[in-house]
């Protein structure tokens, strides 16, 4: 009787405790949205130059934000981390390089014990946190340049059809997914709640580092200064960006062997390192047991590196 008795206010409790999860989830989860939407814009002050300036938020470190603040030479990762998308503060990009110098460092002192493998792994660590960022920038810009020529597109149609230059702004906020999306929403919310138009499409250009958006910011701050077909300018920018992806489509299919023989190089000493290990194991583990052999293999690492990035940077072509 006791067991069944438990058994009901057992089933009793995960069927409210499920219910209330359910009523309470998705409240939470918008609140929470609308708290980060407002991160963004808020608190705006003014400094003494008149410019409106919205605070950055802090890390779980505070004090590593503020001190990086005062740092000269230190906005530069405030900027990457505006342009990669991603949520997080300069303090807590280097306070993450430097636990993973650490980490890599003794990593290295434990399991390579060369004098060279843990100030090399140091410096790596420090770099990673900032490669993963660059990368994220990278990707986010890729596709923001992909959607850009639609979001042209989309004001064009809204000024011909009648339609102010700021709301066409927002139609492509409210259409188009991310990162156009959210981007122009910014630069459209910034408008709204006092900045100069200028300065929020500038703020638009510094986000993303394109050199379409400049050309998009330069046209409007001159259409709006002298006059002009606005429409048919974003139409004409549409089309050019839309060349330009096709050409450059065209370079990587003629740059296909190169990149495919970069890729290639890389890989066939580290194949060739794991076939010889399975067939000779002996001669292999002098590799890792003798300082010589170690010093070998970080010198073979380092030059393939070197390889692959000068491959790159051969079969690389701007268009």
């Amino acid at each position: 009787m006791v067991a069944a008795l438990m058994v009901f206010i057992l089933v009793v409790g995960i069927v409210l405790g499920v219910y209330a999860a359910a009523r309470s989830i998705p409240k939470a989860m918008a609140e929470r949205r609308l708290e980060l939407r407002l991160q963004d814009f808020s608190p705006i002050v003014l400094d003494t130059d008149d410019s409106v300036v919205a605070q950055a938020p802090s890390g779980p470190v505070p004090a590593v934000d503020r001190l990086l603040a005062h740092v000269p030479g230190t906005g530069w990762i405030a900027r990457l981390i505006a342009q990669s998308g991603v949520q997080t503060t300069p303090g807590t990009i280097v306070l993450a390089s430097l636990v993973v110098a650490v980490l890599a460092a003794g990593s290295a002192m434990v399991f390579v014990r060369h004098p060279l493998a843990a100030p090399i792994a140091a410096a790596a660590g420090l770099a990673a946190p900032f490669l993963w960022l660059m990368h994220s920038r990278k990707t986010r810009v890729a596709k923001f340049e992909e959607q850009f020529p639609e979001a042209l597109d989309l004001m064009a149609r809204a000024i011909r059809a009648g339609h102010a230059f700021q709301t066409a702004l927002g139609m492509v906020a409210d259409e188009l997914p991310a990162p156009v999306g959210p981007e122009f929403r910014m630069a459209f919310e910034q408008q709204n709640f006092g900045l100069p138009l200028r300065e929020a499409l500038n703020g638009l250009a510094d986000r993303i580092p394109l050199l379409d958006i400049r050309f998009f910011v330069t046209a409007v701050t001159i259409q709006r200064e002298s006059g002009g077909n606005l429409s048919e300018i974003l139409e004409n920018l549409a089309h050019v960006v839309r060349e330009r992806f096709k050409i450059r489509r065209q370079v990587r299919t003629h740059t296909a062997h190169g990149r495919f023989t970069g890729y290639v190089l890389l890989a066939l000493p580290a194949a060739l390192a794991v076939a010889l290990a399975r067939l000779s194991p002996d001669q292999m583990n002098l590799l890792f047991r003798e300082s010589m052999g170690r010093t070998m293999l970080m010198g073979a690492v380092v030059m393939q590196t070197i390889g692959y990035f000068w491959i790159r940077r051969i079969i690389k072509i701007e268009v």
